[in-house]
Order: structure tokens, then sequence, then C-alpha cells
């Protein structure tokens, strides 16, 4: 483990905005914390890299315990969403900055700054001022001077945050094989679920303060551990249902549930690919209240009669128009009872 925190606690005005999370990252590991606004995330971020005192519990790098440790001693690279250049430097000398600090000699930081700024896809822009970058190149001039003073853990606030969506996709892709080259251990905090599954060996959702639910970004997805990390997932067919055996009892009527699930009073999920389309005269009958293209298919939003709306999703040619009957069987491969 490089780093662990211990019942790490951060309170404001006598309330925990951090309470007592406990969170280990292995060397060479690429973690993405994610929650909603005021969950905890960017408090946390700032506790491990010293810019946070705790109220109790430790941070912990190499088992040694942080307190009392400067920010700039602390062996830890942080980028933040709004790069924080120095605009008075050059590219050149806003990556060499880290290094200077840390007393490297002039050839050498040339050396080194001509390596970074290859490795982030700027070579030659040593000399090109700050101010005549876009975003996604002052995004990696950044990067470049985070990763310059080679740190033990780089952590990252929310990292593409200010950059178009077809520019963070295309970065978020380039950064996991950068990470993966360097062998860079990574702590990053992000409210983009698409960002951080595509980045992240492991997701942590959290919420008000402490962790909802860890895992890869695989078991996250496919087993989201209660409702609140289902609906910040995206998922909106959630509700509460009975389950005796293979079969849950909810809203929406008896729904197949996969073998082996929890019993008893419990919540359901039903993705929207489990949420299928038939006549309207099988299954369970709704009207179509609205349909959204999303580009490879068509979330179709549909209403039954006296229970919760249902998301489903449909091919391009198959989706049914608002104000369409139709009837909803549902798949047990993609329904979930949540524990």
């Amino acid at each position: 483990m490089l780093l662990g925190l211990e019942a790490a606690t951060v309170c404001f005005g006598g309330r925990p905005v951090l309470d007592a999370v406990d969170l280990a990252v292995a060397e060479h590991e690429v973690v993405c914390v994610l929650g909603p606004s005021g969950s905890g995330k960017s408090t946390l971020l700032r506790a491990v890299a010293g810019l946070q005192p705790l109220d109790s519990g430790r941070v912990l790098l190499d088992g040694r315990d942080q307190a009392g440790v400067p920010a700039h001693k602390r062996e830890f690279g942080l980028m933040f969403q709004d790069h924080q250049l120095f605009p008075q430097r050059d590219v050149g000398g806003n990556v060499a900055f880290g290094l200077r600090m840390h007393g490297v000699p002039k050839v050498q930081q040339r050396e080194l700054v001509g390596e970074l700024l290859e490795l982030v896809g700027l070579p030659g822009a040593a000399r090109r001022a700050v101010a005549a970058l876009s975003g996604g190149e002052q995004q990696r001039v950044a990067l470049a001077r985070a990763l310059a003073p080679r740190p033990r853990l780089l952590m990252l606030d929310e990292p593409l945050g200010q950059l178009d969506r077809s520019l963070r996709e295309r970065l978020v892709v380039e950064l996991r094989e950068l990470f993966g080259r360097l062998g860079t251990t990574v702590l990053a905090v992000t409210h983009d679920q698409g960002e951080a599954f595509a980045l992240a060996d492991r997701v942590v959702v959290m919420r008000d303060g402490r962790i909802a639910q860890s895992g890869s970004p695989l078991e996250v997805w496919q087993r989201p551990a209660d409702a609140f990390v289902a609906r910040f997932l995206g998922f909106d067919n959630v509700v509460d249902a009975t389950v005796t055996g293979g079969v849950a009892v909810t809203p929406w009527g008896k729904v197949a549930v996969p073998d082996g699930s929890p019993q008893g009073a419990r919540t359901l999920l039903v993705r929207p690919a489990g949420v299928r389309l038939t006549g309207p005269d099988e299954g369970l009958r709704c009207t179509v209240a609205a349909r959204t293209f999303k580009g490879t298919h068509v979330a179709v939003r549909l209403q039954p009669e006296g229970a919760p709306r249902l998301e489903a999703a449909c091919g391009l040619r198959e989706a049914p128009e608002v104000g369409d009957a139709v009837g909803v069987a549902f798949d047990a491969a993609e329904t979930v009872v949540l524990d």
C-alpha cells in the first residue's frame, strides 16, 4: 500500500464533510473518486495533499503518518481543474517549476522538460506562451508540470472538467495510456462517471462524506451497492421490491430476478437494456411519455398506469413515438437486486 487513509475526518462548522474514511491506494493503481457536489471528494483530495488538516484520523504514505508534513514535502503532485499555470512564464518555465524547487541543474531541467512535453503530446512547445495555448494544451502543460518532480502519487482534481466533451473523451484515453506506461499512482476526483470508468482501475463512490461503494469499474457498474449509487450512475429504473425465490414483486408487477438474488424487502434495479418492448396487449401496458436520441440508441421514457416511470433502450429504427401504447417485459439478466 502506497497511500492509506485511516478514519480520516474533516469537520466544517461542527459537521463532518469527511466522515471517518478508510481508503488504501496501491502502488501503480489509478483510483477515481466519484460523487455529487458536497459528497466530500475534493476535501478528501485536499486532506491527502496536506492542504486541509484532519480533525482526526491519519494519512499514511508507505505506512508513515503525514501529520505535520507540509504539502510541498509530501512527494505528491497535484493538478487542478483550472490548470493554475503561471501566465508570466512560457510553457518550459511552467513545466520546470517543480524541478527548480527541487534544485535540479538547468541543463537537466531542459532535458526533462523536453522529454515531458514529448510525453504529453506537445513536442517543441517549451518557448510557447501559455496564453497562446488552447484549453486542451494548457491541460497537457499542467499535467507535465505535475509529473516533472516524479511524484510518488499524482492527484487530479476534476482534471478535464473545463474541456469540451470530444476533447475530454480523447484526453482520458491518452491519460490512461500514459499512466500505464509510466506506472504512475493516481488519485483522481471527478463528478463525471464516464471519465472515471474510462480512467480508473478502481472507482470509489462517495456520499455525505463517506464511501458508499468501492470496486472495479465493472463491479460498480454491474452491481451498484444501493439505490443512491445506482441513481448516481444514471440508472432511473429503481424501485422497492419484495423478493421471494426468483421473483420480485414490484410496482411494475412481478419481475424475474437472477438465481441467488438476496431475498426479502429489497431495492430492485432494471437496466434500460432489460426493459423489452412488446405489443400493447402483452406484459405491462405503458404509454410512451418521451424519447431522447442518444447516438447509438433511443432512450424511451414509459409511463405505466399507477406505477413509476420506466426507461427503455431501443434501437434507432424500433423506437416508438411519443403517445404510442406499448407493452413491457423484463429481462432477468439485466435486473439486479441491490444489497
